[in-house]
């Protein structure tokens, strides 16, 4: 009798255990997101937050954060959405080059748009001295420039991905009818868009408002929040008002997270009963064509400008071909720092795509009502900006021992950019066969075997699109790791404000150029890997 009731707990355990899992892996989520805030929050006290709130610098600070913001985004979605209208609805060539190009400026620190902007149009920049303008590139409308350079190919990928699950038939059938272009627009267009639409104009508010890296370089007196907040925190070691202005830019994050969670579109995908025609219109297809190329040369100056400042003596006095500047990163021990990015984005990868299958294969295979707390768990982290998670992590492990070593900047890169990754795992194993498992148990495969033999095999290129993912952004972030990295561990990306600030102009562009010519590299072999290994 006992050794039954021994048993029959023993499989209620076994039933229960996915469940036990799935909660330990919660709070896991939660004690690396919550804690470091709450330890943030908790260091806040009232003489800060009265210093702060009643400061004119503060006032000035948030008007100038909003004002910039609103202006990138908008320029941004409306740039995004038409360069996702030519490559997608146009029939032209070289689609995949021009997306590619498009996206290279994700590939670099945003305070690399900063520093590119001011060797073209600065006082004495490229462009500026070639057509000798009288220009003044500081303040909001650099701001403006850099962060648009800096968000539009986010906004550009997300247009381009729901644009290419849009069903044709309604359009066939207005067509047929002879409703207008514009009717067809209004009536078809936008209530397909409205949804996603939201998400990317919120998504991209947000990458722009909490973004430090652009307005450190190019912001002159036209000071944001984020600026404050990180002179606060680097400059003069005030964790407490640093905390406030953490505060104040959690709350759009958190908005834009709501906002994103509810308006996602979870149909528009499903009833696709034949792709949109592409217009072959002469007309359409110049203009598309003229359009790209613009865009791709106004993204491509800012690297060329890398280039020239890279590999000549000294821009703009001796325009002498050289690797004087590649010879004094060097000294300046650039090569160790661009090895300790190596690494850390290396290790993120690895660790972040395991975590991420893992995490997202419990909560989209396993069902059961914890699924969705650890759902929700997982994708919290994209509401908390890098900058005010550094911040978090700094005053909550800098007593601990892995403080100033590599393990904290893989944990906060981690943490800091998982949500994506597993989305991207979660949306595919929803979408595989539900019977996948079933079949496998009435054969009698463990789940373990038909994870190892059918999930991985199956999902082997989004893998290796969720390594990318972690790989190039550990790579390029300034925001997570500013204030967590010591002379031991500090990434490259880091080593361009460092550069700039004692007048190493050459070096910091060397930097830059270091950090796209790795990101492209890397990007490079998977794309092979994919194409000649994985190719089913």
């Amino acid at each position: 009798m006992k050794n039954n009731i021994i048993r029959q707990n023993y499989y209620k355990l076994l039933q229960r255990k996915p469940d036990i899992i799935k909660i330990l892996l919660s709070i896991v989520f939660i004690v690396h997101i919550f804690l470091p805030l709450t330890t943030m929050l908790v260091r806040i006290d009232k003489a800060s937050v009265y210093s702060v709130f009643n400061s004119s610098n503060f006032t000035n600070a948030l008007v100038n954060s909003i004002t910039a913001s609103l202006i990138a985004t908008f320029i941004s979605v409306v740039l995004a959405y038409f360069l996702a209208l030519c490559i997608e609805r146009v029939q032209i060539r070289f689609k995949n080059l021009f997306v590619t190009l498009f996206t290279i400026p994700m590939l670099i620190p945003s305070i690399s748009h900063g520093m590119g902007l001011v060797f073209l149009l600065g006082n004495n920049g490229i462009i500026t001295n070639l057509l000798n303008l009288n220009f003044d590139i500081y303040g909001l409308w650099g701001i403006v420039a850099g962060s648009v350079l800096y968000s539009y190919p986010v906004a550009f990928l997300m247009f381009y991905d729901v644009m290419k699950y849009e069903n044709g038939t309604p359009y066939e059938a207005a067509e047929v009818l002879g409703i207008p272009k514009l009717h067809r627009f209004m009536k078809i267009s936008l209530p397909y868009l409205k949804k996603p639409l939201i998400s990317i104009i919120f998504s991209t508010f947000t990458l722009i408002i909490t973004d430090y890296g652009v307005p450190l370089m190019i912001g002159g007196k036209y000071t944001t929040i984020p600026v404050i907040m990180y002179q606060e925190v680097i400059g003069q070691l005030n964790f407490s008002k640093g905390a406030v202005y953490g505060l104040i830019l959690i709350v759009p994050a958190i908005i834009a997270f709501i906002i994103d969670l509810f308006a996602k579109d979870k149909d528009g995908r499903s009833f696709i009963n034949k792709p949109i025609a592409k217009s072959t219109n002469k007309a359409a297809k110049i203009s598309s064509y003229t359009f790209c190329v613009i865009i791709t040369l106004l993204t491509l100056l800012p690297v060329v400008s890398f280039a020239v400042t890279a590999f000549t003596k000294s821009y703009p006095y001796d325009l002498t071909l050289s690797l004087q500047n590649l010879e004094k990163a060097t000294n300046m021990r650039v090569w160790q720092y661009m090895l300790n990015s190596i690494i850390v984005a290396f290790a993120v990868g690895l660790i972040g795509t395991f975590i991420s299958f893992w995490t997202a294969y419990m909560s989209a295979r396993m069902k059961t009502p914890v699924s969705r707390f650890l759902h929700l768990s997982v994708i919290t982290t994209a509401a908390i900006p890098g900058i005010v998670l550094g911040l978090a992590y700094v005053l909550t492990f800098r007593t601990t021992f892995i403080y100033g070593t590599f393990a904290i900047l893989i944990l906060v890169n981690t943490v800091h950019f998982v949500s994506s990754p597993y989305l991207m795992m979660y949306n595919y194993l929803s979408k595989a066969n539900e019977n996948l498992e079933n079949v496998g148990h009435t054969l009698g495969i463990s789940r373990f075997h038909m994870i190892r033999s059918v999930f991985i095999p199956m999902c082997k290129s989004t893998l290796i699109e969720m390594f990318s993912y972690f790989f190039v952004n550990s790579m390029m972030t300034i925001s997570a790791v500013s204030f967590l990295a010591t002379a031991m561990n500090k990434p490259l990306s880091l080593m361009i404000s460092q550069f700039d600030s004692q007048m190493q102009i050459g070096a910091a562009a060397v930097v830059s150029l270091l950090i796209l010519a790795i990101n492209l590299f890397v990007k490079f072999v998977l794309s092979l890997i994919k194409k000649y290994c994985f190719n089913n």
